[in-house]
This record gives C-alpha cells, structure tokens and sequence, in this order.
C-alpha cells in the first residue's frame, strides 16, 4: 500500500557535528482500533502500529518492533552518530499494510 503522511512531532537538531550523538524523539498520532467496538462490542478491523523504521540515505539508523499493549500515539527516542548529511525517512507500519512516513533533514558539518 502506498506511503501515507502521519501526524508527528520529530525533535531533533537542524545539524550536527560529524561524529557527534544526536539525540532523535518522535510522537506519532495515530487512530488506533483495537479490533472492538467497545461500545457494540462489535468487531472492526485492527489498526495498530507494529514498526518503526528509520533510514538514513537507504541506510537503517534505527528500528523498533511494537506490540499490541503500545500507546495510540507512540513516543521514542533515540540516538544516532551524526556521519553525513541526509534526509532521515521515518515510517510507521500498521497491521493491513498500511505504511506512514514523514521526513527530515539532518546537516552535517
């Protein structure tokens, strides 16, 4: 399925020194469904996020696998070595397929 635009908060500085750790922390709001209506008590499809992923220039920087007990709107943070400049492509995988992304640059000087 194609790659959809999520609302997220993405932290992380503008630039940074070759070398240096740089401290990376998302928010992603996401509608989650739980698989029932808790008002029915009827079935619905699952929606749910099960990994975050991001890349570096096709290069994996960071991974997480999430379990169903994970918020609606997950929070991570992380780090990285600041090596080159390059856009950093955050993508969120729900259950069906679905696939959110948001990116960002990072400058390396």
């Amino acid at each position: 399925m194609a790659n959809v635009t999520i609302p997220a908060r993405i932290t992380m500085p503008p630039e940074a020194r070759h070398g240096e750790i740089v401290e990376i922390r998302v928010l992603a709001r996401h509608p989650m469904e739980r698989a029932i209506d808790a008002a029915g008590l009827r079935p619905v499809p699952r929606k749910i996020i099960h990994t975050l992923r991001v890349t570096q220039e096709g290069t994996e920087i960071f991974r997480m696998d999430l379990s169903t007990g994970i918020a609606a709107n997950p929070y991570v943070a992380f780090t990285t070595r600041a090596t080159a400049t390059g856009e950093l492509v955050f993508q969120w995988v729900e259950d069906g397929g679905v696939t959110y992304e948001r990116r960002q640059v990072l400058t390396v000087t």
